[in-house]
């Protein structure tokens, strides 16, 4: 797989969007601030809207890959959809609840868990009327066999402009935010067509 390749391509996706994204990016950072400031469930809060927009931005950016550029109310979609906001929350539970579990091992089957469970979100805002997320998460690790390594390479691209968001306030972000998940949209397009090759049930 060609990195730089998903990259030039997320830049070339985002290019003319930037205000729509900068739009979105203080909507999710405001809203997620203020519901974590309230008392005694701002965590919890914070963590449910934080699913919901997670996989609302997926389907924003998985359509940017297809040419369909975005608008701001399309952060909102995911409201009018019950049954995906549900399985929005449960897979992001079921990731952290596994992910801890295996990082209680090591730290390194943890990050490797961590990689293979990562496109469940993707597949899950593709396959929102069937699919549900346990599925979702055992479909992650099959098209991510052999793709791990090479997502973790890329995610660690990102760490100079994460870091640069750091040092700004959150201000880089405003083009960090859109370049990141434009490249994983990439990245999930490139590796979701692999053909099944057995039944093997994961966890």
């Amino acid at each position: 797989m060609d990195r730089i390749k998903l990259k030039e391509l997320a830049k070339q996706q985002i290019s003319g969007q930037l205000g729509v994204f900068l739009l979105i990016y203080i909507a999710v950072v405001v809203i997620s601030s203020i519901l974590g400031l309230i008392p005694a469930v701002g965590t919890l809060l914070s963590f449910v809207a934080g699913s919901l927009f997670q996989i609302q931005i997926i389907i924003i950016f998985l359509a940017l890959s297809r040419g369909i550029f975005p608008e701001f109310k399309d952060l909102f979609d995911i409201f009018k959809n019950s049954r995906l906001c549900g399985n929005a929350v449960i897979v992001n539970i079921l990731i952290s609840v596994f992910t801890f579990l295996w990082s209680l091992l090591l730290i390194v089957p943890g990050i490797i868990k961590g990689l293979s469970y990562s496109m469940a979100p993707y597949i899950l805002a593709e396959n929102e009327y069937y699919m549900s997320p346990q599925d979702a998460i055992k479909e992650s690790m099959r098209i991510m066999e052999g793709h791990k390594m090479e997502l973790f390479v890329l995610e660690l691209s990102f760490v100079g402009w994460f870091l640069l968001c750091s040092v700004t306030c959150g201000i880089a972000g405003i083009y960090v935010f859109p370049y990141h998940q434009a490249t994983l949209a990439n990245f999930y397009n490139e590796i979701k067509d692999r053909p099944q090759t057995n039944n093997t049930i994961y966890m």
